[in-house]
């Protein structure tokens, strides 16, 4: 694993892409800093890594976009899965260079709560409890594109639909408040999560009848718990919007609580992704 871990860190600094990930993480972070904190005379860091969450749509998939896709596509694979390293080896050790890069302007961003002591009193607890939830948050973020770089070997279709699983993740909260007014709604929002699934399903297994085969046996139980058991659908709703909101549990730091269960949700999800990812590794190293 440590092969692996040096090898893609270095890979990330021989190329611009690690430069740019920082540079552009450091730039909006000192911007709001400088924004919130400096001019406007606000203790709270807190907000700086709120106001900064969005960032991580875009920069994060670029980030994650290239660990397995660009294997793929320079048939590099294929050796490093007969290579003598297990496929949990390989998956931590492009996992952890992928943190490696983006815990550098989170480690810079911890100076700057003790520059706000030079001008008055700043809760340093609740801004170190929030950077580690914001440090956890981006590796949950960094494990979702993972598992999708897994999937393809085209490093724009990775970024894509890593920016677009964040983007609805961000948005979830919203959308839980949108669409848990009616039971049709509900149903219209389940049937596109079972289509993003059996899509998920159908490019990972590479076989379009099996995707097909998941929509419409998902949408054949669909429209009968919707025609038996309408509560249930919009109880199971609420329950499906509320694992999806990556982004949500964060805004509890932000508020001053600190929250156990966000640190195990935010450990859980990148395990699960992590888990995802070695699975796809595992079935391609045997087929």
């Amino acid at each position: 694993m440590n092969a692996i871990f040096k090898r893609e860190t270095r890979a990330y600094f021989t190329g611009m892409t690690g430069y740019v990930v920082i540079g552009v993480m450091l730039a909006f972070i000192g911007l709001y800093y400088a924004a919130n904190c400096l001019v406007y005379g606000t203790p709270d860091f807190s907000i700086v890594l709120y106001s900064t969450t969005l960032i991580m749509l875009f920069v994060l998939p670029a980030l994650s976009m290239r660990s397995f896709a660009d294997e793929r596509r320079n048939k590099t694979d294929q050796l490093l899965l007969t290579s003598p390293v297990t496929i949990p080896q390989i998956v931590l050790g492009k996992f952890f260079a992928q943190l490696a890069v983006f815990a550098v302007p989170v480690l810079v961003a911890c100076v700057m709560p003790l520059i706000l002591t030079a001008f008055g009193t700043v809760l340093l607890a609740g801004a170190y409890a929030t950077m580690l939830a914001y440090f956890l948050l981006g590796a949950a973020c960094i494990a979702v594109g993972t598992f999708i770089s897994v999937l393809t070997e085209n490093q724009i279709i990775a970024y894509l639909a890593s920016f677009g699983l964040l983007l609805i993740a961000y948005m979830m909260e919203d959308i839980q408040t949108l669409f848990t007014t009616g039971n049709t709604l509900a149903l219209i929002i389940f049937s596109i999560a079972l289509a993003v699934i059996a899509a998920l399903i159908g490019l990972a297994c590479k076989s379009l009848t099996i995707g097909c085969g998941v929509f419409c046996g998902g949408a054949v139980l669909l429209i009968v718990l919707f025609q038996l058991r309408p509560a249930w659908l919009l109880t199971g709703l609420n329950s499906v919007l509320d694992a999806l909101a990556l982004f949500g549990p964060f805004r509890n730091f932000v508020s001053g609580m600190f929250s156990v269960s966000a640190i195990v949700y935010y450990l859980s999800v990148t395990a699960l992704f992590l888990f995802l990812t070695g699975q796809a590794l595992e079935r391609r190293r045997w087929n």
